[in-house]
C-alpha cells in the first residue's frame, strides 16, 4: 500500500492536486465492497493494531504534536491515553456485536388474509467516509479520533483531510493506521491521509464516491461542506460539529451556599487549555441579587490570576483577539475580569464580561462563540426574564444548571427547556471533559451541529455511517451472519419482538 504518510515523513507536507485526490478516492471506492464483506474479526484486530501503532510511537507524537500546537505535553500525553482507549471501545462494540440492531420478524404464512413474510433487518455501512479534523484535538478528534474510527468500525474506508494547525503530527498518526491496514490485510485504499488546500477539501464533499461527511471546527467551515453536499445531484448526509457557547445556569440557592467553589470550578474549566474546547462555558446567566453580586465578584478576583499558554494557531489567537476586541467596543457589557498577560506570542488573555437580561436578549451577537477563555454573564432581573433567556438560546452541545435541591423544585420549567436546547445536559459540573462511554451524546441542535440526532463522541457515532436494511424471504444462506437462523455471531436480537440470543 502506497502511503501519504511515508512520502512525506521525512519532507514538508506539499499539497495534493485534485487528479491526485481522486485516484485515493477511488481506492476507497474499489475498498469499499472487501472492506465491508471483511469479518468483525478482522476489523477488531485492524482497529486494535492501530491503537498498538500508536502506543509504539508516543514519544515522538508528543515531541511533534506539542511544536506544533502549543499544547502541554501533560494533556498531549492524556489525549493519546484516550485515543487509543477509544479505539478498545470501538474494538469491544464489534465484538459484543448486538450494536447491528438485528431484527427478525418471522413468516407467518397461515396469516389471513395475507399471509406474513419473512422480514429481517441490520444495520450496513454507507461507504467511503471524509473526515474532517479538530484543530484543538491533535488525537482524540483528528485522524485516529472518534469519527474515523467509528467510520472504520461500521465498514466504511476513511478520507481524512488533515489539519493545516498540525500537519505532520496528522502524518504520523496516518501512517499508524496505514501500516495497521498493512499488517492485518485490509483492503488498499481503506484509509488516506489527504494534504490538501480547503478549496479542493471541499470539493472533495462533491464527489459522488463520498456518501458521508464527518467535521469537527468552525460554524463557516461545516456550514460550508453542508451546503456542498445538500447541492449534489446525490445529496449525503454532513455530520459537522460546529461549536457551541454551552450555557451554564447559576441558581439562586447554589450561590447563596457556594460561590466561591462554583466560580473557582467554572473559572478553570472557561482558562483550560487556553479555553480551546468546543464545551467552553462561555455563557452564564444568573439572577440579580446579593449573593449573585458576590459570585460576580470572586469570579472576577479569581480570573484575574489566571494565564493562558500560547493558542494553536496565530489565526486562533488573531480571530480570538479580534472577538474580545468586539466585546469591548459594545457599550452594554462591562469588563468583569481579566487574567494576566503572558510574553510569549499568542497567548490568550483570559476576559470576564457582564450584561443584563434585557440587552442579552436584544443582541444576537453575544450568542455567537468567541473561541477562546472569554465569558459573558447574563445578569437577569427576575425568573420569567431568565426563562426568557432559555428559550432564546440557539442550538448548543451542553446547557449546564448549578443548583440545590431548593433550586430544583423553584426552577422546574427551566430544566424542561433546556432538553431541548443541547445534546447534554449537566447538573452542578464543568461541560468541559467529554467521557467516551456508550451513553454519551456530543452533538446537539442547530447551530451546535448539522444533525441533531447524531453523536460525534461514544458508541453511537457508529451510526452516522450505516442505514438499516431489510431482506424480505432471504434465503439463509444470502443473509448477512448476524440475522441467520443459527445467530451464528452469538449476538442479542429481536426476534417477534423479544430480545434473545437463541437461535431460531
Amino acid at each position: 500500500m502506497t502511503t501519504m504518510a511515508d512520502k512525506h515523513e521525512s519532507e514538508s507536507p506539499t499539497l495534493l492536486e485534485w487528479a491526485e485526490v481522486e485516484k485515493y478516492i477511488k481506492r476507497a471506492k474499489d475498498a469499499f465492497e472487501p472492506y465491508r464483506q471483511s469479518s468483525v474479526q478482522q476489523r477488531i484486530g485492524f482497529l486494535r493494531q492501530i491503537a498498538h501503532e500508536i502506543s509504539a510511537i508516543r514519544t515522538d507524537l508528543i515531541e511533534t504534536s506539542h511544536g506544533e500546537t502549543h499544547l502541554p505535553e501533560g494533556r498531549l500525553s492524556g489525549e493519546i491515553d484516550r485515543t487509543i482507549n477509544q479505539i478498545h471501545l470501538f474494538a469491544g462494540v464489534l465484538e459484543e456485536g448486538s450494536w447491528v440492531n438485528a431484527i427478525i420478524d418471522t413468516a407467518d404464512p397461515q396469516r389471513a388474509p395475507v399471509p406474513k413474510p419473512d422480514i429481517r433487518q441490520m444495520q450496513r455501512p454507507l461507504g467511503p467516509v471524509c473526515v474532517y479534523g479538530a484543530s484543538n484535538f491533535p488525537f482524540a478528534f483528528s485522524v485516529a479520533g472518534g469519527d474515523t474510527i467509528s467510520a472504520l468500525s461500521a465498514g466504511c474506508p476513511v478520507l481524512y483531510k488533515v489539519h493545516e494547525g498540525h500537519p505532520q503530527t496528522s502524518l504520523l498518526v496516518g501512517g499508524c493506521i496505514e501500516r495497521a491496514a498493512r499488517q492485518t490485510g485490509m483492503p488498499d485504499g481503506v484509509f488516506a491521509s489527504l494534504m490538501v488546500a480547503r478549496d479542493v477539501g471541499v470539493q472533495v464533499v462533491t464527489h459522488p464516491s463520498v456518501t458521508a461527511v464527518a467535521f469537527t471546527g468552525s460554524f463557516l467551515g461545516g456550514k460550508a461542506l453542508y451546503d456542498a453536499a445538500a447541492k449534489r445531484p446525490v445529496p449525503i448526509p454532513v455530520y459537522a460539529e460546529m461549536g457551541s457557547i454551552n450555557p451554564v445556569f447559576l441558581l439562586p440557592d447554589r450561590l447563596k451556599l457556594h460561590a466561591e467553589a462554583t466560580a473557582a470550578a467554572l473559572v478553570a474549566s472557561n482558562t483550560l487549555g487556553a479555553g480551546q474546547f468546543c464545551t467552553n462555558p462561555g455563557l452564564m446567566v444568573l439572577l440579580q441579587s446579593p449573593d449573585t453580586e458576590h459570585f460576580l465578584s470572586m469570579y472576577g478576583k479569581q480570573l484575574a490570576e489566571q494565564t493562558c499558554h500560547a493558542m494553536l494557531t496565530p489565526g486562533i489567537h488573531r480571530a480570538y483577539s479580534a472577538g474580545v476586541e468586539r466585546l469591548k467596543s459594545m457599550v452594554e457589557l462591562s469588563t468583569l475580569g481579566e487574567g494576566k498577560k503572558m510574553e510569549s506570542a499568542n497567548a490568550a488573555v483570559p476576559v470576564a464580561f457582564r450584561v443584563s437580561g434585557s440587552d442579552f436578549l436584544g443582541n444576537s451577537a453575544l450568542q455567537e462563540e468567541y473561541f477562546g477563555p472569554a465569558s459573558i454573564h447574563v445578569v437577569a432581573e427576575d425568573r420569567a426574564q431568565l426563562l426568557e433567556i432559555a428559550e432564546a438560546l440557539d442550538g448548543q452541545l451542553t446547557c449546564g444548571v448549578w443548583c440545590t435541591d431548593t433550586d430544583i423544585d423553584s426552577f422546574g420549567p427551566l430544566f424542561q427547556r433546556l432538553e431541548q436546547k443541547a445534546g447534554r445536559l449537566i447538573i452542578n459540573g464543568a461541560p468541559t471533559g467529554v467521557e467516551v462511554c456508550h451513553a454519551m451524546v456530543h452533538g446537539g441542535p442547530f447551530p451546535a451541529t448539522t444533525d441533531t440526532r447524531s453523536t460525534s463522541v461514544g458508541t453511537q457515532a457508529i451510526y452516522r455511517f450505516t442505514r438499516p436494511v431489510s431482506y424480505q424471504n432471504y434465503p439463509d444462506r444470502l443473509l448477512p451472519a448476524e440475522l441467520r437462523n443459527g445467530n451464528e455471531a452469538g449476538i442479542w436480537r429481536k426476534v417477534d419482538g423479544e430480545l434473545t440470543r437463541k437461535s431460531r
